[in-house]
């Protein structure tokens, strides 16, 4: 399947002003008055139409019709912003729609495309395969040691920077233990967003620690619970919430900061009182504890479960921005950039 396509009434404009997306994949530019013979299918489809008359319109239809999979991605270029364009685009089926003068925006979603449904690129297979092996070490014999775990977080502040979140987050969603998915998820979106809150060197690496550490508890719960394929009962759900406790014992016992021994115990308290163990509120969770729950909601609601789907990127923020009074708003909205492009941003209604 051809990684992505672009389908325009102007093939020589389209190559002139989408040269530049060339380096991150490569597509092919269709005439969408004189498409090819042999058609084939693309997992990105941008359609670049600046003359949208209802023979346009209509040849669009017919066309991805034949070229779009079920669950392939139209970006919808518009030339000349209205209600006329936009209630094409929707009609289409487009899942964002994106200035014809904006091409940075274009690009970043494109990117972003290309990152959720090709390959992941090998450099950031490498690291997150490095970080899988480190929680398999230490995490599986329960005996943690501060260099130990520095070193792993060293090997998740690297991915970020070298290949991005997104990169990470493709990556680590094809490891099959939930558990290890999950607490690489929450460490690479923690070293996103610290360095998106621009920490220096020190907080970025306290950030990353807390997070890798923050369900270390877990290995102190049956297997058959955390990989049950299914919604967990009332009883096991109560042995599941023991991890916070769990961890705290397993990391004060180990000689780990207070900030560590405060993330694992308190990553599930919320700001109204309604969270677990301690049933804690407001000042009583420190900031850090904060900014890692924030991670961990958000890496839980995008994760593959048994028994769900994925949440994609819009509706998991979402989620966060109505557990308002729950967690910290300020967060919230720092979070943003770190998970929402700027095209979602602007152009919800048709957000991937």
């Amino acid at each position: 399947m051809s990684e992505f396509l672009f389908v325009s009434d102007d093939i020589v404009r389209a190559g002139r002003r989408f040269r530049a997306l060339q380096s991150l994949a490569a597509f092919t530019i269709w005439d969408l008055y004189d498409p090819p013979a042999l058609l084939h299918q693309a997992s990105i489809i941008v359609s670049d139409v600046s003359e949208l008359s209802a023979d346009a319109v209509s040849r669009l239809r017919t066309l991805l019709g034949r070229v779009r999979p079920p669950n392939g991605r139209l970006v919808f270029v518009l030339h000349e912003d209205g209600p006329r364009a936009r209630a094409y685009a929707e009609v289409l089926g487009a899942t964002a729609v994106v200035p014809a003068s904006d091409l940075k925006t274009l690009s970043v979603l494109v990117e972003r495309l290309v990152v959720e449904g090709g390959s992941v690129p090998l450099s950031a297979q490498v690291h997150a395969t490095r970080a899988r092996n480190f929680l398999r070490e230490t995490f599986s014999t329960g005996i943690l040691t501060p260099d130990e775990v520095a070193n792993g977080t060293e090997v998740v502040a690297q991915a970020i920077g070298a290949s991005g979140v997104y990169n990470w987050i493709r990556a680590v969603r094809e490891f099959d233990d939930a558990t290890h998915q999950h607490i690489l998820l929450v460490a690479g979106l923690a070293a996103a967003f610290a360095g998106t809150l621009c920490f220096s060197a020190i907080d970025r690496h306290t950030v990353v620690k807390a997070a890798l550490l923050h369900d270390v508890g877990k290995t102190r719960v049956p297997t058959a619970i955390l990989n049950k394929p299914g919604k967990l009962d009332a009883a096991e759900m109560a042995v599941m919430r023991t991890h916070a406790a769990e961890g705290y014992s397993m990391l004060a016992s180990q000689g780990f900061e207070d900030a560590m021994l405060r993330v694992a115990r308190s990553h599930h308290e919320m700001l109204d009182g309604s969270g677990y163990p301690d049933g804690l509120r407001g000042a009583d969770i420190p900031d850090l504890v904060r900014l890692v729950t924030v991670c961990d909601i958000y890496g839980a609601l995008i994760e593959r479960r048994p028994y769900r789907s994925p949440v994609s990127n819009v509706s998991a923020f979402a989620v966060l921005e109505r557990m308002a009074g729950r967690i910290d708003p300020d967060l919230v909205r720092a979070f943003k950039p770190v998970v929402i492009s700027p095209i979602e941003e602007g152009f919800s209604a048709f957000a991937i």
